[in-house]
């Protein structure tokens, strides 16, 4: 069996998942290949990598998705594939170029196709007819990789369907991010690493934790990342007078896991999270974590309670309120949601991901090729996805 995985760029926490699925799919006897499309454009385009793989290929190295028509990327989309000959597609949602394309290709080559997708459907509002036809092509696909089982409400739409559900894709090298001894949570400080862009509403937990620190408390908070915000953000802590909030810029991924190891706990205050892997990272590096409801890794991951605490993104008093509850709490209770961390991050690991994989590969490859109506085909026809990500952040 050949399998391809498109997007359109493999970076930051993709790349390790990419290694992980060759190495252990060829051990199933299942060939895997990764097409990338643009190698310019990411909103993740501070981590840089140039594969030399022979497995892994971009389709536009030097390019953005702004300088090349659709009819461009189909054509040379087209001639990768067929140079390939895939059984199986696995493409992102059809809203982007690899979905849209990657499912043309599939029906028009009489191949399967499955779709992952981190956003929780509903969660995007569109037009009616937008969001029809988007659920039109959707029913076409053979599979759906989700996050987690919670997200499969969302797609209510599809009716009694035969498409498969799998899930466990958002999953991080849970082993590199864990301490060698257990974290004595005593280090006074809470920390953050997030993209300084408005989404993640770190003025919210900076005004917070103006009020932590008027508590004397003795904790620090620790912010890691940049972007846009990071002068506004400075500059309001310098307002507030704040001396215990430490802004440390970027770190470089292979050191992030000694800055966990430094924390006692990990706090994330965004209005909106497709997932937020940040949140494993943390997890498995054994922090209890703080985190808004509005992030869709907590609805899997947080256990209220029991390894930390969530709170409205929209009020600073409630931000403020989940800090001082996790404080407060003794150092048992804290090491207890150190461990209760560790536990449920790792219910998401590379090798949980693989065995999933693996199984609903083989149980799609064995079924009948799906019929697509003539309305559907004229829809997948028509519709070449966009790449389209200047919202992420606002």
């Amino acid at each position: 069996m050949k399998v391809v995985i498109l997007n359109n760029d493999f970076r930051v926490y993709w790349k390790e998942r990419l290694f992980f699925l060759k190495q252990y799919l060829a051990t199933r006897k299942i060939e895997f290949y990764a097409i990338e499309f643009f190698g310019k454009g990411s909103p993740y385009a501070f981590d840089v990598y140039n594969s030399n793989e022979q497995w892994w290929t971009c389709l536009f190295p030097d390019k953005s998705a702004v300088e090349i028509s659709p009819k461009e990327v189909w054509e040379v989309l087209s001639s990768a594939l067929f140079a390939i000959n895939p059984d199986i597609i696995i493409a992102p949602s059809i809203v982007f170029y690899p979905g849209a394309l990657g499912i043309r290709w599939a029906k028009k080559n009489n191949k399967k196709f499955i779709m992952f997708d981190d956003a929780m459907a509903g969660q995007v509002k569109r037009q009616f007819i937008v969001q029809w036809i988007k659920n039109l092509i959707t029913k076409q696909a053979d599979g759906f990789w989700l996050p987690s089982p919670n997200y499969h409400a969302g797609y209510a739409f599809l009716g009694p369907t035969k498409i498969l559900f799998f899930y466990g894709f958002n999953c991080i090298d849970n082993q590199r991010f864990k301490a060698g001894t257990s974290n004595p949570m005593n280090h006074k400080t809470i920390i953050c690493v997030a993209r300084l862009v408005p989404i993640k509403n770190i003025d919210a937990l900076i005004k917070a934790w103006a009020k932590i620190e008027a508590s004397e408390t003795g904790y620090k908070l620790v912010i890691i990342g940049t972007g846009p915000n990071y002068n506004n953000l400075t500059h309001l802590a310098t307002a507030l007078h704040l001396t215990s909030v430490e802004f440390l810029g970027t770190v470089p991924n292979d050191q992030l896991a000694a800055y966990y190891h430094k924390a006692d706990a990990f706090i994330l205050p965004s209005f909106s999270e497709s997932w937020g892997l940040v949140v494993n990272e943390a997890m498995a590096a054994g922090l209890p974590v703080l985190l808004s409801d509005n992030i869709n890794a907590a609805h899997c991951l947080l256990k209220e309670g029991e390894n930390g605490f969530d709170f409205n993104a929209r009020s600073t008093e409630d931000i403020e309120n989940a800090i001082l509850k996790f404080i407060r709490l003794s150092a048992a209770a804290k090491m207890q949601m150190s461990l209760n961390s560790l536990k449920e991050v790792d219910k998401l690991s590379y090798e949980k991901m693989g065995v999933q994989l693996t199984d609903a590969l083989v149980k799609i490859h064995a079924r009948k090729t799906k019929y697509t109506g003539a309305m559907a085909w004229i829809m997948i026809n028509m519709w070449n996805g966009r790449y389209n990500t200047k919202g992420w952040d606002n």
